[in-house]
């Protein structure tokens, strides 16, 4: 079949298709009027959605600003709530209060209290007043008042405290005590009303000096009824200036010298179990007869002191709030007419005091004690103590005692020098230093170390002696050949010795005395030294050393004659060996 045509369709069918392009034509118009319709309204509520957020935005922060605010007033209003609150419990002064202060005793806990409320609201009201607040008036005269009252109350109580010190047989520590637990009292006079607290003070100071230097110029001369009766005078004692001379030799005055040159058991007074003991009663020890010698007595007198004394430093600083320098000028106000009592008591009993142990071991009480005042941090006392130090080289070896300082070394070499100076011959001396010495140096050695100061003084003073000693017993026997010698090598020295050459008949006799006499001369010296020295051990070193000098001189003697000047000389063929000198002296040498 062959296709069609438009000339084959005929006008219906022309038609027909025009129509159905016209409605998917207006079909197509339509769905864009819907579409544009939808998004215009979509747009419109897009935008109003918009809006309404910004509008909601701007609430948010209007209430942030709000609450912002507000918690500012807030706090504002709590402080000056806070502030507020506080100046009207400070300007309200309570019931309670006023009748306490008024009516109750003041050793009540509650009056302790009310007190310290009190006090807050007086350096309230003075703040008030400095800042010219004009509530503060409403407040000031009640407050005044109550003061007065309370400042009253306080002063009557610690006035009658310390009068209740001055009644006979009281332990004045108890009521101290009793003012230490009360210590605020004072703080609060002295912050209100100083004039007061200054004569609570003046009254406290007065009235504690009086009881401590009663008491202990009562106690000092108690002691003393118990010490030993028998005691060391001026007689007792060698190198005492005295201007009745009675000779070396005079007869003691003491029953017993041991008690006087010998510390015994004196020295038992240092131990810890007595230093730190109780004191003397002394009708206790009169009741049972008991005496003691001077430094036990010391002993007891200065632990009273000490212990008075740390007490009543450890008060006045909390009680009346001192420290450093006022704490030891309130404390020496106190003490300190007791203080001038120990130190002319102590110069009276020095003065006229024969009895040196007990001067030395009175010294090392007071160094103990100054220790003890250390440890606990008490330096009150330190001013009394060092004017109570007589000797300040003096201290302690193994809780034994040093018992000779350096000034007393002088003094000891001086007076056992004035002793010796009694003797007419320089022989006789030296015998009496060297004894002394030598016993001085053994005692010193039993009590202190072998290097030691005092020691090593007395061993130079001892050797120098001694080595004096040996030329004067060598001079006697054996002084013409030393001088030749000493004399020669001098000449010697100088080129000089032909000076000499013509000297034969001297020499001559130098040689045959030394030869014919030295053994005899050895043995005599021996003898003699042996009966001048208590000490043979003594003895013997000097022996020795003068039997070695010898053999120098006479090597000496051998050195000079060797010269040019004397080698013509036939006698020198009498000369002894050295060698034969020397094996015949250790002979002489004595053994014990």
């Amino acid at each position: 079949m062959a296709p069609l045509t438009l000339g084959d369709l005929d006008l219906t069918t022309d038609e027909f298709i025009l129509d159905e392009v016209d409605i998917h034509i207006q079909a197509n118009l339509e769905d864009d009027l819907v579409k544009e319709a939808l998004k215009t309204r979509m747009e419109g509520m897009l935008s109003g959605f918009q809006s309404d957020l910004s509008s909601i935005s701007s609430e948010i922060q209007t209430l942030q600003q709000q609450s912002v605010s507000m918690s500012v007033r807030l706090k504002n209003r709590q402080a000056v709530h806070s502030h507020l609150s506080q100046l009207v419990d400070e300007l309200v002064v309570p019931g309670a209060m006023i009748q306490v202060i008024v009516d109750s005793p003041v050793t009540e806990q509650e009056f302790l209290e009310q007190l310290h409320e009190l006090n807050n609201k007086i350096n309230f009201a003075k703040e008030l007043s400095f800042r010219e607040t004009l509530a503060c008036s409403d407040i000031q005269d009640i407050v005044d008042h109550l003061k007065i009252k309370a400042v009253t109350k306080i002063r009557e109580f610690i006035l009658q405290k310390i009068y209740s010190f001055r009644k006979p047989m009281t332990n004045y520590q108890i009521p101290q005590n009793t003012l230490l637990k009360y210590s605020f009292f004072y703080q609060f006079l002295l912050a209100n009303e100083r004039t007061v607290a200054k004569e609570i003070r003046d009254v406290y100071v007065d009235t504690m000096s009086k009881i401590y230097y009663s008491y202990f110029k009562s106690y000092s001369g108690r002691l003393l009824k118990v010490q030993y009766e028998e005691v060391a005078d001026k007689d007792d004692l060698m190198g005492v200036e005295d201007t009745a001379k009675k000779g070396f030799f005079s007869k003691p005055s003491l029953k017993s010298r041991n008690t006087i040159f010998t510390l015994g058991q004196r020295g038992a007074v240092l131990s810890p179990a007595e230093l730190e003991g109780p004191i003397l009663i002394p009708h206790t020890a009169q009741r049972g007869d008991c005496r003691y010698p001077y430094e036990t007595l010391f002993r007891s007198q200065h632990y009273a002191l000490l212990d008075n004394g740390c007490r009543e430093f450890l008060f006045l600083s909390d009680f009346f709030m001192v420290a450093g320098n006022s704490a030891l000028d309130l404390f020496n106000s106190v003490m300190g007419k007791t203080l001038s009592l120990f130190l002319k008591s102590m110069s009276t009993y020095v003065s006229d005091c024969y009895d040196s142990i007990a001067v030395f071991l009175c010294i090392h009480i007071i160094l103990r004690f100054r220790a003890i005042t250390t440890k606990r941090a008490i330096p009150a006392l330190d001013k009394c103590q060092q004017s109570l130090e007589m000797v300040s080289g003096l201290y302690s070896k193994n809780e034994g005692v040093r018992p000779l300082s350096e000034w007393t070394l002088v003094e000891v070499e001086n007076f056992v020098l004035k002793m010796a100076a009694e003797f007419p011959s320089r022989r006789d001396q030296l015998i009496f230093l060297i004894n002394n010495y030598d016993m001085m140096l053994n005692v010193l050695m039993e009590r202190a170390a072998d290097d030691s100061k005092e020691v090593e003084g007395f061993q130079q003073l001892l050797q120098a002696r001694s080595q004096e000693f040996i030329e004067e017993i060598l001079s006697s026997p054996f002084g013409g050949m030393i001088a030749f010698v000493k004399a020669s090598e001098a000449l010697i020295e100088k080129g000089q010795l032909d000076r000499l050459k013509n000297d034969e008949a001297q020499i001559t006799q130098l040689i045959r005395g030394f030869t014919s006499t030295w053994k005899q001369s050895v043995e005599a010296l021996s003898q003699d030294v042996m009966r001048s020295f208590t000490n043979f051990k003594n003895g013997t070193g000097i022996i020795q050393g003068a039997l070695t000098q010898l053999i120098q001189y006479y090597h000496g003697f051998h050195k000079v004659l060797s010269q040019p000047t004397f080698r013509s000389l036939a006698v020198r063929s009498e000369l002894i060996n050295l060698h034969h000198l020397m094996v015949e002296v250790k002979k002489h040498k004595p053994n014990f």
